[in-house]
């Protein structure tokens, strides 16, 4: 059937299925998010909040026992994505870290309960639920070249849910939806853009007639591909978010003992993989990915982190890296290389 001809429904169903196969992955939604950064842009609100974590200003209805009942009902499908590593090492040593870094600035219990899980799938990914649960790869700790450096990941992880920051965007996700026909505006060239941002991720390389469907398939939804904008976009965090978390691990990660020109080495790390991959990007989109992605440029995050460590205090004994790392990063590489 010629794509020109699709009823708008049909059309938003198929790119609704090219958009649920794509984000059905924790890989595939970063894929995604930072391969579109325009539409995201669209949805974002600069703030420029400094608030550290406090929650100041904060508006949600949703409560911390709200956050521990979602929790505990996605919970079971999120195992059956994110299964636990079988293996009781790793295990026990990240279940450690991270309660020794939630200790470390009196969060354990005030209000969540932390707990900390190495999720057996083949990419470099941490991410955290409400009310504490945070989940880390093994690829991930494969690619920190100390401890320090992880525990500036998992403290990252801790200042979402210090901060609520779910229940911040389910809140601006339901005064979005008051905002609906402002999405359906140039749906069209909108939906085009987003078919050809799933086109790019799913299709093979060269492959232009899949990239073609796709993004006819995105214009042809018309209105309705602007409004699959605002239900992709909240599975973002915001950049301001992303800042805040950024801050709060590395102040996690310090006040557990950690050296404070360590903890924030892992963005450069990113920065390298974003330059690397800029090459491969769509050209109109990635002349925009710095200024208007929701996500904050790796760029922006390491020169939040080298500020944050001139400003602070030296310590003596600050620690940098343990023999025990050192081993589950090997244990980590060998089975990185496994997958």
């Amino acid at each position: 059937m010629p794509h020109q001809k699709l009823s708008e429904e049909k059309a938003l169903d198929l790119l609704n299925e090219y958009l649920l196969e794509l984000t059905s992955t924790s890989l595939g939604r970063r894929r995604f998010l930072y391969m579109v950064p325009l539409l995201l842009a669209s949805c974002a609100t600069p703030q420029h909040r400094q608030r550290e974590g406090d929650n100041t200003g904060q508006e949600t209805e949703m409560t911390v026992a709200d956050e521990k009942k979602m929790t505990a009902e996605v919970l079971p499908q999120m195992k059956k994505e994110y299964p636990p590593l079988q293996n009781p090492e790793m295990q026990s040593y990240i279940s450690g870290l991270g309660g020794k870094i939630a200790r470390a600035s009196n969060l354990e219990g005030h209000p969540y309960n932390y707990n900390f899980t190495v999720v057996d799938v083949g990419y470099v990914n941490a991410f955290a639920l409400p009310a504490g649960t945070v989940f880390v790869t093994a690829p991930l700790m494969a690619m920190a070249d100390s401890e320090a450096e992880l525990a500036g990941v998992i403290g990252h992880e801790i200042g979402h849910v210090k901060s609520r920051h779910t229940a911040e965007r389910m809140e601006k996700a339901k005064k979005e939806q008051s905002k609906s026909l402002w999405y359906g505006i140039g749906g069209g060239l909108l939906g085009g853009v987003l078919g050809y941002g799933a086109g790019r991720a799913l299709c093979k390389p060269n492959d232009n007639d899949c990239l073609k469907n796709a993004t006819l398939i995105g214009a042809a939804a018309g209105a309705g591909g602007g409004l699959l904008i605002q239900r992709f976009a909240f599975m973002a965090n915001s950049r301001e978010d992303e800042m805040e978390a950024d801050r709060i691990g590395f102040r996690t990660a310090y006040n557990a003992g950690y050296d404070k020109d360590h903890v924030g080495l892992f963005y450069e790390k990113l920065l390298k993989m974003e330059q690397a991959s800029k090459s491969n990007n769509i050209p109109i989109l990635s002349s925009v990915t710095d200024a208007m992605s929701t996500h904050p440029p790796s760029q922006e995050r390491v020169q939040q982190m080298h500020q944050m460590a001139d400003q602070t205090k030296a310590t003596a004994r600050a620690k940098v890296s343990s023999k025990e790392f050192d081993r589950m990063r090997g244990l980590a590489k060998k089975l990185s290389k496994k997958v």
